[in-house]
């Protein structure tokens, strides 16, 4: 950066050049065009290859020398001395030893005195040109040099050299003396700042470079790991960082963590358990982003940030209790009243009339409204501390979704909606079929490894939801894929979900607020149990919606080959077999 002093200086060698070429250019057009004086050209130097070069100088000075000086100041200058020295030069050429070279001398010494403004070496560099020029126009002798050559040469070191040592130098060398000094105190201040911030978050921070090692820890992570900082520079973060599942199992060796970042440029997101040096052990939540230079998307390490969540893992498990065992001691009374219920509308036990038939039917109706949010609480309470019992087996979801397909028939047909059933045909892999005609083709065998009641427990409740929100038209249930995914999807017809809400829909407790689904009932609960389930299979699964035209929700599960599959029926017991 340059000071504002030197900033100036350079402005002033500009506009001197800028004036002094701009100047030889209207005395040739004056004397040519004008006063048609060739004696007074000559006796001047002025030429029409002069004219040429100060045009050039005034173009670039007008044009070139702005756009150059926003990024390099001084080469923007340096540039523009350079075409000025090529027009003093032609001009000394042309004017030999006429009195009107006088002006040309004056232009060089002018150049001289500004030549320190780029440094020493450029001031000795200026001089030395002069003396190539002079021995190259006296004929490579230095036996004929005039008298006014030997001015021009130590008249140019003289200028140079005493302009530099008594005034450019003492002046930059004040500017980079005060630069200097304000950049010390600037990065002192900038390292006693970051070190304050960093030793003050209460989050622990680790970072480590290409090979793993670590380059710095602040005290939050010392604590969290039991190490000490000057201890753990320089080791593996491996070996200092220790992690493991919540449940203590330990993490897959062929996923390393710290690694993804560095290979993948990944972000890393986990909640783990960490294990000190002397035995602590608490739950954290650990994200790892790679440290990338720019412009060249350099990777040079990654930052770790170590929050302890241990408290909050507790409180979250003492309300996942809570909940747990109220909806579960909650249930019995709510299935009595239930049973009551349906034994006062039964006609073989009991005699009532519509009218009171009527409120029992109500009341049925909001018992088993009630029974399924405690269900739902129960369920995803146990989703989110890992007790959902699961019994994985190998499961042909083609037979899956025919028999569901035959189950949940009944409901469309009281709204009288139609049902579809989508199958994948085997020859081409492109056409779908209609569910009336599902046994006239070739069906591709779609084998995955999960447990069938849960994924019944899923397509159940996108099929109970697209039913309920579509009012007319019809519900599809499809099913395709491909070697490594087999794809299952819920269609309907219903009144779409907006854009902003898609994102959330699989939160706990988020339900789409507008006019066409609020008199529509439910608890918020039944997506996060399907998310949660079908994560339970390393599977996905996401939702696709216009507005007006209905909606389509996918479920995306590892596919099993017809080879594994039969290996893992080997190991069942008959009665697992769907």
């Amino acid at each position: 950066m340059q000071s504002v002093a030197s900033v100036v200086w350079y402005k002033v060698y500009c506009w001197w050049m800028l004036a002094f070429s701009g100047l030889v250019g209207v005395a040739y057009l004056l004397l040519h065009l004008v006063l048609k004086s060739s004696l007074n050209l000559s006796a001047l130097g002025l030429s029409l290859s002069l004219l040429y070069i100060a045009i050039i100088n005034v173009l670039y000075i007008a044009f070139g020398y702005p756009a150059i000086k926003k990024q390099n100041l001084p080469l923007a200058t340096l540039i523009e001395g350079m075409l000025f020295s090529i027009l003093l030069f032609d001009g000394l050429i042309k004017s030999g030893a006429h009195p009107g070279s006088l002006i040309y001398i004056v232009g060089w010494f002018g150049t001289m005195v500004f030549s320190g403004i780029f440094g020493l070496p450029f001031a000795i560099g200026s001089v030395f040109f002069t003396l190539i020029y002079i021995f190259l126009t006296n004929k490579f002798s230095f036996m004929t040099i005039n008298s006014y050559s030997w001015v021009l040469v130590i008249g140019s070191a003289i200028l140079s050299g005493s302009f530099y040592l008594f005034f450019w130098r003492r002046l930059y060398k004040t500017n980079q003396n005060q630069q200097s000094g304000r950049l010390n105190s600037m990065l002192r201040t900038n390292q006693q700042q970051s070190e304050i911030i960093l030793q003050s978050i209460a989050d622990g921070v680790v970072v480590f470079d290409t090979t793993y090692k670590i380059n710095l820890l602040n005290s939050s992570a010392s604590a969290l790991t039991e190490w000490p900082i000057n201890d753990a520079l320089g080791i593996d973060v491996h070996s200092i960082v220790k992690l493991s599942k919540e449940n203590g199992e330990e993490l897959n060796k062929s996923d390393d963590l710290f690694a993804r970042p560095l290979n993948q440029k990944k972000h890393v997101v986990e909640t783990l358990k960490l294990t000190g040096q002397h035995g602590k052990q608490v739950i954290i939540s650990l994200v790892i982003s790679p440290i990338i230079i720019h412009p060249n998307e350099t990777i040079v390490g990654a930052v770790a940030i170590l929050r302890d969540v241990t408290k909050q893992r507790q409180e979250e498990q003492q309300r996942a209790d809570f909940i747990s065992t109220a909806s579960h001691e909650m249930r019995t009374p709510v299935a009595a009243i239930e049973g009551y219920l349906a034994l006062a509308l039964n006609e073989k036990v009991s005699s009532i009339d519509s009218k009171a038939r009527s409120y029992l039917d109500k009341a049925h109706e909001s018992t088993q409204h009630l029974g399924k949010l405690f269900q739902d609480l129960l369920t995803s309470a146990k989703a989110e501390d890992g007790r959902l019992s699961d019994h994985p087996n190998v499961v042909e979801l083609g037979e899956l979704v025919d028999q569901l397909t035959d189950e949940l028939r009944f409901a469309t047909e009281k709204k009288k909606l139609e049902m579809q059933l989508l199958t994948n045909v085997a020859t081409n892999n492109t056409g779908y079929i209609d569910a009336s005609t599902k046994s006239h083709v070739v069906r591709p065998l779609y084998y995955i490894y999960a447990d069938p009641e849960r994924l019944r427990e899923v397509i159940t409740n996108l099929f109970d939801n697209a039913v309920k929100y579509t009012s007319v038209g019809k519900i599809s249930i499809g099913l395709t894929g491909d070697d490594n995914v087999a794809q299952l999807f819920v269609k309907d017809t219903g009144p779409g979900i907006p854009a902003e809400d898609l994102p959330h829909l699989f939160q706990k407790f988020y339900r789409v607020d507008n006019s066409s689904t609020r008199t529509v009932g439910g608890t918020g609960l039944g997506l996060y149990i399907c998310r949660k389930i079908i994560e339970l299979y390393k599977g996905r699964i996401w939702a696709e919606s216009t507005v007006g035209e209905g909606s389509t929700f996918f479920i995306n599960l590892p596919r099993l080959t017809t080879q594994r599959a039969e290996q893992l029926k080997a190991t069942e017991s008959p009665g697992d077999r769907l």
